[in-house]
């Protein structure tokens, strides 16, 4: 209960600070942004003409995060020590697996209110990729889809 308390109070006081820069193409665990506004945002793109879609899914993302990228991303925004070893510990507590505590050195730990954020923080680098190579996209959680047209093919 403590740990989620804490979490909840990190997520209230990190989520304006970080949310501001992400990109417009990411809907999901944001505040005023839902699924059915991705969903609006891909029927857009296929009613003008981008009817291929690129399925973007990073197998096991949320268990894979390296700590520290996560952490640099984050010190790059957030100019508070106290807060960035907070997260850091946030992210080394271990896993309990049959009465076990095990050590963990990469990954968040899903279901908490904090974790989403920290996934937006990495993932906006690859919205932010996308946009500048002129990428149309909807991008919820770590589940992304790109949206292109199909070439015309020259007859002869």
């Amino acid at each position: 209960m403590t740990d989620r308390l804490i979490q909840q109070a990190l997520l209230q006081v990190l989520q304006p600070i970080l949310d501001t820069a992400f990109s417009e193409h990411s809907y999901g665990f944001r505040p005023g942004r839902r699924a059915h506004d991705a969903v609006l945002a891909a029927q857009s793109y296929i009613q003008s003409g981008r009817r291929v879609v690129v399925d973007v899914d990073p197998e096991k993302f949320f268990d894979r995060v390296n700590h520290d990228i996560l952490i640099d991303r984050l010190r790059k925004r957030i100019d508070d020590a106290v807060i960035i070893r907070l997260i850091r510990a946030y992210l080394n507590s271990g896993i309990m697996s049959d009465g076990v505590v095990q050590e963990r050195y990469r990954g968040t730990p899903q279901g908490g209110p904090l974790s989403p954020l920290l996934a937006n923080v990495l993932l906006d680098e690859v919205d932010k990729e996308l946009e500048r190579r002129g990428h149309c996209f909807a991008r919820y959680a770590d589940d992304c889809n790109v949206y292109v047209r199909i070439a015309a093919r020259a007859s002869g």
